[in-house]
């Protein structure tokens, strides 16, 4: 199938990027990355193939898999800290209203990611602002559409203060260096002066966005400290906010998205269909019987470690 390209001007200047649209299929205490071949993590909201299980996958394996996102040449995985609204000792899932990868920087990007390549941006165990670097990672919590915005009242990695009057976003980005001969060694360009290390060649940057439908778990709202927590943090804080990836890419596909390098945004198609057009199939637990998707029990689940 030959490749469609789509260009879109953004405010009177073009961008580099591409962007796919994730349903979420899974919520589970797993974390193959950090934790692989165990039950034992916090609790994360999965997107992408449903291959996943406790064992890291190869990209070959995830390319088995039912793709709960947009476009079907994407079999990577995506997680991310599971969103609660608390009440008393009920822990109710917060669900995105839209989960998005954004695939941006492509003008800059030399190779695209390698079969197998893994990564996990943000600190699963911050507390504070301190722990967070956001010219690096952009790791930042606000109020979209009319806010209110508050960002300048607050740590920026913390919750809103206040109830959104629309959805509440979250974004993190992804290392985008790699050593292309021992894959689990990568950073940041912007942490070495916008160029990668000597040894490492560039990738397309990832970036997760995440809106989340505060306005229907919570309808009463909220005023200060919000009732809502992510599985890796405290009530109000939202600073652990983190995400992982594990590319699952067609390589055709990888390599059509370098394409956008002629500026601007690039629908990626390829051999395996459109990519602005969901599967057929239905995303779902590879390994129902094993793990948990209840709070208070991966709390259990964790103290076993």
């Amino acid at each position: 199938m030959r490749a469609v390209i789509s260009v879109t001007i953004f405010g009177g200047f073009s961008v580099a990027l591409t962007d796919i649209e994730h349903k979420p299929f899974m919520r589970k205490n797993i974390d193959p990355i950090v934790y692989p071949g165990k039950y034992v993590s916090h609790m994360h909201s999965f997107y992408g193939s449903d291959v996943i299980t406790k064992d890291l996958p190869t990209t070959a394996e995830l390319q088995k898999g039912c793709p709960s996102g947009e476009n079907p040449n994407d079999l990577s995985v995506y997680w991310a800290p599971t969103l609660y609204y608390v009440n008393g000792d009920n822990y109710t899932e917060i669900y995105p209203a839209t989960f998005k990868t954004y695939y941006e920087q492509i003008d800059h990007a030399e190779i695209p990611f390698p079969p197998n390549f893994y990564a996990v941006a943000g600190n699963a165990s911050a507390i504070s602002q301190s722990d967070i670097d956001e010219k690096i990672t952009a790791i930042t919590w606000w109020c979209d559409g009319n806010g209110p915005e508050d960002r300048n009242t607050r740590p920026r990695a913390a919750f809103p203060r206040s109830t959104c009057s629309a959805h509440m976003q979250a974004i993190v980005r992804f290392p985008d260096c790699v050593n292309p001969d021992k894959i689990t060694e990568y950073t940041y360009a912007a942490a070495n002066q916008g160029r990668c290390p000597t040894g490492m060649k560039r990738m397309p940057s990832l970036r997760f966005s995440v809106r989340y439908d505060t306005r229907r778990a919570i309808p009463q709202g909220w005023s200060g400290v919000p009732p809502i927590k992510l599985a890796c943090g405290e009530i109000g804080d939202g600073y652990c906010f983190h995400g992982d990836f594990i590319n699952g890419w067609y390589e055709d596909a990888a390599q059509t998205m370098l394409k956008a390098k002629g500026q601007g945004f690039m629908r990626i198609d390829g051999a395996h269909g459109n990519g602005k057009q969901y599967s057929n199939c239905k995303a779902e637990d590879a390994d129902p019987e094993n793990g948990t998707s209840d709070y208070h029990e991966s709390l259990e689940m964790m103290s076993e470690m």
